[in-house]
């Protein structure tokens, strides 16, 4: 059986296009935000217990 890209590539963009005008820009900032402090508290937390397993160690 063929593929057919275009009906692909239309129902792809067909869907993409019909989530667009319902994402608001303070949604995605809010989530760029929420991720950039989430990376950085998991990066202090790691940081933190390796600290305090090399201290545990000795």
């Amino acid at each position: 059986m063929a593929t057919n890209h275009s009906t692909l590539v239309g129902t792809a963009g067909g869907t993409l296009l019909s989530i667009v005008p319902n994402i608001y820009s303070a949604d995605v900032l809010k989530t760029v935000i929420l991720a950039a402090l989430g990376a950085v508290i998991s990066f202090v937390i790691s940081l933190v217990l390796k600290l305090l397993l090399k201290q545990y160690k000795k």
